[in-house]
């Protein structure tokens, strides 16, 4: 299948996706101007991709009644079209099978590229049961496996679901979310052992050690393997920047050399600055409001509304942000915002 052959070398070569919020106004409403700048400033600031109806995006606009998921996935869709080179555009999937499957559907229908598959909603379904439901959604489109943490709706998945997951002849990759050593190296190992890591990509989903995720040849059963890219909620915000450190991040790997002392002082920075974004010390509870936070402080949102009205900014989560704006301001990219702010809202 020529188109899945394309999918996955581009995947293989490795990119920044932003997992995409939701713009809402006052009323909690879709605001779609805001909706639409948001993709155009991922796009302007080099991202590969786009991550569309995934945690970021708040979970609830897959629920009936807010009736979004088709809407929000058609403006990033004609948004991402307006450019001419290729946006890898990925569509989050969740429910049970029947309700993953009309939005995989949907998904194709707006031309995405491959759907990111949550299991969050089965969380007591059996390995085989999520088996049978990931391969019934990859015969839909390219499928973007997901180990998503425990501490927002995730579930532990063990070494041998996921060694049998790789199996799945339409699965191209595997976002690694659950902010866990241990649960990252069985991902990573299952995929060894299946002897599909030219075809399969890997990319990190672990805010909390992206650097360390990216910079790291993971040898296992004689094979070296490279986490390809990152497909995170921290690359929603100071997006430019990412871009550049995952360039830097390329030439080293790619060179061969010993990584810069520099690259991994780095890393720490942007982990204690996750840490504040994603309110860690809490449990995550105010991730989402704390990534509008900081694109509200840029001009990109006018709030940090969620549909869910007890999402809010945790206490002391707004001092925390503060902090990591003074000490880490070469982590920002506000000031390329406020030049294309207009422009995007345009």
């Amino acid at each position: 299948m020529p188109y899945m052959h394309e999918l996955r070398r581009i995947l293989k070569e490795g990119m920044v996706i932003p997992a995409h919020p939701l713009a809402l106004d006052k009323n909690r409403r879709l605001d779609e101007r805001r909706q639409r700048a948001l993709t155009r400033y991922y796009i302007s600031a080099g991202a590969g991709g786009i991550a569309v109806g995934v945690h970021t995006t708040q979970f609830e606009i897959h629920e009936k009644k807010t009736g979004l998921y088709k809407p929000v996935l058609q403006l990033a869709a004609e948004a991402a079209e307006e450019n001419r080179r290729k946006i890898l555009k990925i569509a989050g999937i969740c429910g049970d099978t029947r309700q993953a499957a009309e939005e995989a559907a949907a998904a194709v229908q707006y031309g995405y590229d491959a759907g990111l598959l949550s299991l969050a909603a089965l969380k007591n379904a059996s390995a085989k049961e999520l088996l049978a439901h990931s391969k019934s959604i990859a015969g839909i489109m390219p499928l973007f496996g997901f180990y998503l943490q425990p501490a927002v709706g995730g579930r532990i998945l063990d070494f041998t679901f996921w060694r049998r997951f790789f199996e799945i002849e339409n699965v191209v990759a595997v976002k690694i979310a659950p902010f866990n050593r241990y649960f990252t190296l069985d991902v990573i190992r299952a995929l060894a052992e299946t002897g599909r890591e030219k075809e399969i990509s890997l990319y990190t989903g672990n805010d909390d050690s992206i650097v360390s995720d990216l910079v790291t040849p993971f040898e296992f059963n004689g094979k070296r393997i490279r986490i390809r890219g990152g497909l995170l909620g921290h690359w929603a915000f100071w997006t430019k920047k990412a871009v550049g450190l995952f360039e830097r991040i390329k030439k080293t790997t790619s060179s061969g050399e010993a990584v810069p002392p520099s690259l991994l002082r780095e890393g720490a920075e942007i982990t204690d600055s996750n840490a504040a974004v994603f309110d860690a010390v809490n449990n995550f509870r105010g991730c989402v409001p704390g990534i509008n936070e900081v694109l509200r402080r840029s001009g990109l949102l006018k709030g940090t509304w969620c549909i869910n009205t007890r999402d809010t900014l945790s206490p002391g989560q707004k001092e925390e942000i503060d902090r990591i704006y003074r000490e880490y301001p070469h982590l920002s990219d506000d000031a390329f915002v406020r030049e294309n702010l207009d422009k995007w809202l345009g």
